[in-house]
């Protein structure tokens, strides 16, 4: 792999996300979390596990157990997926070391206030990772490269198996009070992980019915750059009708929705969430 397909794949926009992405989630986990003597999921808990038994950075460890993981996906997975894999993992390691000294900023025997602002913060680092094609390494590549092999099986096991396991080991070293912090914590980093996931990457897809599918099909073309499909449809009455498939961003959506109404008034239209789109025109799949 030479210096320019590396160029080929990186994009400022994602890269700056990636990395503000890792300094919050870094902020969210010293600051809050590990103050609080709590766990966070994947390789970062792992981490901050043996930080807590031999006071070794866990920024040290998730790098050197992302070593052998960023080999691997070098081979195996999407190559703009493990270049910024690389860069998120070397930023999240950095910062978690670099951050380390916010645990003493605040001071409070609030514990849930600590879990609520942990996992917030967290969460939205993730999710500006993810949401922009990337990840901070650990359990993300481990679960990209069995989904590779194993398309069928739910992936999302392996994450939870592993968090389980996690928090069984919080019971037993710091009771099940701990635990349960622990918990609501992960689960708000899920929840916001996955808003701002859908935020900045939803896509809509579009049924409309008009007599002038010609006429809105070559203004999705022309004007939106984008493909449209023309299906035959019936009405119950038996009358055909053609039906216009397409999928756009949402920040595209009402542009769209107008100019058709401007094409055909009694154009019918509707709307619904496409949860992931790969293929021409869009990102594809980082495997």
């Amino acid at each position: 792999m030479n210096m320019q397909t590396i160029t080929n794949n990186l994009r400022i926009k994602d890269v700056a996300f990636i990395v503000l992405g890792c300094l919050l989630s870094s902020i969210g986990l010293n600051m809050f979390i590990v103050h609080a003597k709590l766990y966070s999921g994947g390789v970062s808990g792992l981490a901050i596990l043996i930080q807590y038994i031999t006071k070794f950075p866990a920024g040290y460890t998730i790098m050197l157990a992302n070593i052998p993981l960023l080999v691997i996906s070098f081979k195996k997975l999407n190559i703009r997926f493990t270049i910024y894999s690389l860069i998120g993992t070397v930023c999240y390691s950095v910062f978690l070391v670099i951050t380390k000294d916010l645990q003493t900023i605040i001071s409070t025997n609030d514990t849930l206030l600590y879990c609520l602002y942990g996992g917030l913060l967290n969460g939205l680092g993730i999710g500006l990772t993810y949401a922009n094609h990337g990840s901070m390494g650990g359990i993300n590549i481990i679960t990209m490269l069995f989904k590779k092999k194993h398309d069928n099986y739910d992936v999302g096991k392996i994450g939870l198996i592993f968090n389980c396991l996690i928090v069984c080991i919080a019971t037993l070293l710091n009771g099940i009070l701990t635990a349960l912090y622990t918990l609501i914590s992960m689960y708000i980093t899920a929840v916001v992980t996955d808003k701002i996931i859908h935020g900045m990457v939803r896509k809509k897809l579009l049924f409309i019915i008009t007599e002038k599918e010609k006429e809105v099909c070559d203004y999705i073309i022309t004007y939106m750059h984008r493909g449209a499909t023309i299906l035959n449809g019936q009405t119950l009455t038996g009358k055909e009708r053609k039906v216009l498939y397409c999928i756009v961003h949402l920040s595209h959506l009402p542009e769209l929705k107008y100019s058709i109404q401007n094409i055909d008034k009694d154009a019918l239209i509707s709307v619904i969430d496409a949860s992931e789109v790969d293929g021409k025109g869009f990102d594809s799949s980082i495997l």
